[in-house]
């Protein structure tokens, strides 16, 4: 972190010098403001050879902000001014970005700005879901009740994700590993044995012709199989993820085997929630759906909410659409309907959450099961025809003297 040289006056009029370690020049001169100092001079201290400032080091994570949350509103509950709240978080936080964006945040709110408009400046930090809660905390004045709900359903996002990603690394590891021990093996290995059996003269089988091709590919051609690679994920994700491509990749994603069930459930419980938690925070019906079809991740799904919003404005059913549509499970878009009838949506937005929340980590833990004892076959299919292509040129070799 950056230091800071200052001389300032004290409330009795003293002179003093000395160093404040801040993210920026301006969190270091509202810290030295917050203890009663009138800044005289304020220099940033130079780097050492060795300080290295990498941005990618610092980048704000869904964990910082997830904490964050959670302590500000624990603060708004103990009746903690905002502004005196930020200012705590800043020496709390330990990421260094997330630091000078709070310090911000504070000067702003302390100028007179509202804690919403002050968020919404920074929408890389802080999304329009949580720009939308925050207003409608302030707008129904429970604020410090808003960020309490806010910080439970963050954590309970971030608790999902975390056990989606957790249960795949084992699976992602494997799969890695098998992937440059084979690599390995064209270039180095299977050169080396099929070189004897090339050089006996002998007709080869023809898994054997194909493997040997296979190993020159990858020892001549290595550098342009892996632009080639490079080239074709490039070219892969700014597909899905620009116009009619992300549309068509939103589609049938939901139709792939298993994982497609497992997208689904992920899209109705991050809908669901988002919707209870903003309907719980006072947000207006077409507002949150708004901010809804923004968080949802999935063009599909977005499309139905929005047409859903003309719906409402028209004054139909919020579940109307959702009734009519095959990617929403019958469960959801009844239950919807029903919690609409009886003035319980987002209670029942929160029921339809923690039933698919389950399904969820069930979906994740069948797939985990299942495959270890794919890769492993995968691995003996792989290992038993590299075995064949090699051994069995070598017995015909040897079966002719």
């Amino acid at each position: 972190m950056p230091s800071y040289k200052y001389k300032a006056r004290n409330v009795n009029g003293e002179v003093m010098q000395g160093i404040v370690e801040a993210p920026s020049e301006n969190v270091a001169s509202s810290i030295l403001v917050d203890r009663g100092l009138i800044i005289l001079l304020l220099l940033e201290s130079k780097k050492k050879s060795f300080d290295l400032d990498l941005p990618f080091l610092n980048a704000i994570k869904v964990k910082d902000i997830v904490v964050f949350s959670r302590q500000l509103a624990v603060m708004a509950e103990a009746s903690v001014p905002i502004v005196q709240a930020l200012k705590i978080l800043v020496n709390q936080t330990e990421n260094i970005r997330l630091q000078e964006v709070i310090m911000e945040v504070a000067n702003e709110v302390d100028g007179g700005a509202k804690l919403s408009q002050a968020m919404n400046r920074y929408s890389h930090v802080f999304s329009k879901f949580y720009v939308a809660m925050i207003r409608s905390g302030e707008t129904s004045g429970k604020l410090d009740d808003v960020l309490t709900y806010l910080a439970d359903q963050q954590e309970k996002d971030y608790e999902l994700t975390s056990k989606i990603k957790g249960a795949m690394i084992y699976p992602a590891f494997i799969l890695g590993g098998l992937l440059v021990v084979g690599v390995v093996m064209m270039i180095f290995v299977v050169p080396k044995l099929t070189g004897i059996i090339s050089e006996s003269g002998a007709e080869l089988p023809i898994a054997t012709r194909i493997l040997i091709a296979v190993s020159n590919i990858f020892q001549r051609y290595w550098y342009l199989l892996i632009f080639g690679i490079g080239g074709l994920i490039s070219g892969f994700i700014f597909f899905i993820r620009h116009g009619d491509g992300k549309i068509l990749f939103d589609k049938y994603k939901l139709k792939i085997p298993v994982f497609g069930k497992l997208w689904q459930r992920i899209y109705i419980v991050r809908m669901t929630r988002s919707l209870s938690t903003l309907i719980v925070g006072g947000v207006p019906l077409t507002v949150a759906l708004e901010v809804v079809a923004d968080v949802v991740g999935n063009s599909l799904y977005e499309d139905i909410i929005r047409r859903t919003i003309k719906e409402v404005e028209d004054g139909n059913s919020v579940a109307t659409l959702f009734l009519k549509s095959p990617e929403v499970p019958a469960m959801v878009s009844q239950m919807m309907s029903v919690g609409e009838q009886t003035g319980r949506l987002d209670q029942i937005m929160e029921k339809i959450t923690n039933f698919y929340s389950k399904e969820i980590e069930n979906l994740v833990s069948n797939m985990v099961s299942l495959i270890e004892p794919m890769i492993m076959v995968l691995m003996g299919i792989g290992v038993g025809l590299m075995v064949a292509a090699i051994i069995m040129p070598m017995y015909q070799l040897a079966s002719s003297f």
